[in-house]
């Protein structure tokens, strides 16, 4: 720190008991009283007449008057400054330093303390130790800028602001490599602060200076001084990157904001104030472009936090706007937790789910990807190339496996976020799937509808095996995508073989669907499935035509009838000879009692044929041609054998 003295008396101010009134010890008695606010200084006319021009005429004004006290109001600095003042015109030893040369700077200028009273006056020799000391020093400049806060508009007038922003700005846009003066550079692998002195030095072994080392300094700075002086480094051309000022600003705000508003909770109106406007200087000084690996300089965290922040303290629209302008330019690059964003009465959720599909709605339209027919952004395959937009989805998807949790989240709001996204951006939907099961766990009286709309957000085809068994047996799904899920496992399995990946493709071209409805009220109506799928060794070609109309859907039948041909197909499945027994073994037991009651093995029978229901109902080896037997002949077996029509689509 820098300092300077003034004088060569020795002090010779004394202050009473109560500490509101000074006098001088000296032979002769005070022949004036001068009041500055509450204190009173005893003082001689004589050294104060020869220095100041404010005092020459209250004293001139006093003495007509035939009194011997002056009043001097609005002194900027108040009493200190003007005992600084007294101690000079009387040559007595005075220490300027960068906390009290400001006032005293002030104070001089109001007594009229000037070369114009006075050669060497108090003013002169207070501005050359502002150039030649003050302004030199990185910390220094930094002191008496703060101190010029309680001196406004003095402060301002003699542009002593101004000039103290200068030279910081000047300071911090200097290159790291010319420092000469010590700085505040809180080190990642240190606990605590630490003071750095920069010297210049040739060595190589030497740490070299990062470029952010004004950063700490700076946090000490109020909002509105902050601001100025950001705005002066940002003014000088190109020299200071925008992501060192992204890191300027993200650490004045770790400073500056209130640690409730950080984390999030409820603050007190003071604190919401206070947040307010470091949010708005915060966002206002924002860089307006990027190097490319951040937009505008801050991280998207950054940048998530800062708008998690505003629909806490209530920040305005346009300021929100902002925000999400440039968090949509790296929205893939933020993390879940980032997204957790408080919702704010009256809202029911826990978390602002509207403003996350927002702002996936914004990305989606400025990569022009709403409308798109595929060609130019996604591979042949039907799924895109974008890392960033296979890096959203999956952002998505594990956002919405944190906010399925919420009971109060409605499916319109699940099912708008999940359908936001491309279906190209998901070569995986385990992670849908995943949010699927959390929802319908936490939302266990949805309807039937909700239930079947929600499911069909999945794509059964694009689960891993892990997934599919997990959801074979997953009570929560409705039966059709349990079904489904049952019936691809099983086409998966049999592709292992080379020939086998034939009966994939005849299975369709990627939008084969099974059909088999829900409940529709109270109880099972009109409802099953039969499907013929032999699995043997070498599948020929007959064989894979008629996979490849394998969607077969019984109509027409009551419950009772569907549950009599459930029965039929049991026991035509525990007669069937299973050529792929490694591919069901690998199935969990609720599967398999479900491929047990719906998966009928073998050629569905002719419009000639029956089947007739057998008395043994262990199991049986013989094949299901064999159990077939002529209209004719199926009257003596009983009512227990029932005509079944199919409909083969």
């Amino acid at each position: 720190m820098k300092f300077m003295k003034l004088g060569s008396k020795p002090d010779a101010f004394q202050a009473d008991g109560g500490g509101d009134s000074r006098y001088v010890l000296s032979d002769l008695p005070s022949d004036i009283v001068v009041h500055v606010d509450d204190a009173r200084f005893y003082l001689h006319k004589f050294p104060l007449l020869s220095k100041s021009s404010l005092l020459q005429r209250l004293i001139v004004e006093a003495s007509q008057g035939g009194a011997d006290e002056v009043r001097v109001g609005g002194l900027p600095g108040g009493a200190r400054a003007f005992e600084i003042c007294a101690k000079f015109c009387y040559g007595m030893v005075v220490t300027l330093n960068p906390y009290n040369v400001v006032a005293a700077r002030c104070a001089a200028e109001h007594l009229g303390m000037t070369e114009d009273v006075d050669k060497g006056s108090l003013v002169f020799k207070i501005e050359v130790f502002l150039n030649s000391g003050v302004f030199r020093s990185w910390k220094d400049s930094i002191i008496a800028l703060q101190s010029t806060v309680a001196l406004l508009p003095w402060s301002e007038d003699l542009r002593l602001v101004a000039r103290c922003v200068d030279s910081i700005a000047a300071k911090a846009t200097a290159s790291p490599g010319s420092l000469v003066w010590s700085y505040t550079y809180n080190r990642k692998a240190a606990s605590s602060d630490e003071i750095v002195e920069a010297r210049r030095c040739s060595s190589s072994s030497s740490p070299a200076v990062p470029r952010d080392w004004w950063v700490e300094d700076l946090c000490e700075l109020d909002v509105e001084l902050y601001k100025r002086v950001m705005v002066a480094i940002k003014s000088r051309g190109d020299r200071m990157p925008s992501d060192v000022v992204g890191e300027a600003l993200r650490a004045y705000a770790a400073r500056w904001l209130p640690e409730s508003c950080r984390r999030g909770e409820p603050a007190d109106d003071n604190d919401d104030a206070c947040a307010l406007e470091v949010l708005e200087t915060i966002v206002w000084l924002l860089p307006s472009d990027g190097d490319g690996s951040s937009p505008c300089g801050c991280s998207c965290q950054f940048l998530l936090n800062l708008l998690k922040l505003a629909v806490l303290v209530g920040a305005g629209e346009l300021l929100r706007e902002e925000l999400m302008d440039r968090i949509v330019l790296q929205l893939h690059d933020a993390s879940v937790s980032d997204l957790l964003i408080p919702a704010k009465p009256p809202a029911q959720t826990t978390y602002d789910v509207e403003l996350v599909e927002a702002l996936v709605g914004r990305y989606i339209r400025r990569a022009g990807l709403d409308d798109i027919d595929g060609e130019d952004v996604f591979e042949t395959n039907g799924e895109t190339d974008d890392p960033s937009l296979l890096a959203l989805c999956k952002l998505v998807d594990g956002y919405l496996a944190e906010v399925a949790a919420d009971p109060n989240l409605p499916v319109s709001s699940f099912v708008g976020l999940a359908t936001s996204m491309p279906e190209s951006a998901r070569p995986s939907h385990d992670a849908l799937y995943t949010a699927i099961d959390v929802f319908l766990k936490m939302h266990p009286n949805l309807s039937k509808v909700e239930k079947r709309r929600i499911s069909s957000l999945m794509d059964v085809k694009k689960l891993s095996k892990e997934a599919s068994i997990h959801a074979a047996q997953n009570d929560r799904l409705p039966l059709r995508v349990v079904v489904q899920v049952l019936f691809f496992e099983q086409m998966r399995a049999a592709a292992g073989s080379a020939s086998a990946s034939l009966l994939l493709a005849a299975a369709g071209d990627g939008k084969a669907h099974l059909e088999l409805d829900d409940d529709d009220g109270d109880c099972w109506k009109n409802r099953a499935l039969a499907l013929a799928l032999p699995e043997p060794p070498t599948p020929s070609a007959a064989l894979r035509k008629q996979i490849g109309s394998m969607s077969l859907k019984l109509v027409g039948e009551d419950r009772r009838r569907a549950e009599d041909a459930v029965s039929d197909g049991r026991r035509l499945a525990r007669s069937a000879s299973i050529a792929n027994q490694s591919s069901r073994m690998s199935l969990s037991s609720r599967s398999r009692r479900i491929f047990d009651r719906l998966w009928v093995v073998g050629k569905p029978p002719g419009p000639g044929e029956v089947v007739s229901k057998s008395s043994d109902t262990s199991g049986s080896s013989q094949s299901p041609r064999s159990s077939a037997k002529p209209l004719g002949s199926n009257k003596s077996s009983g009512s227990s054998s029932r005509n079944r029509r199919y409909s083969v689509s």
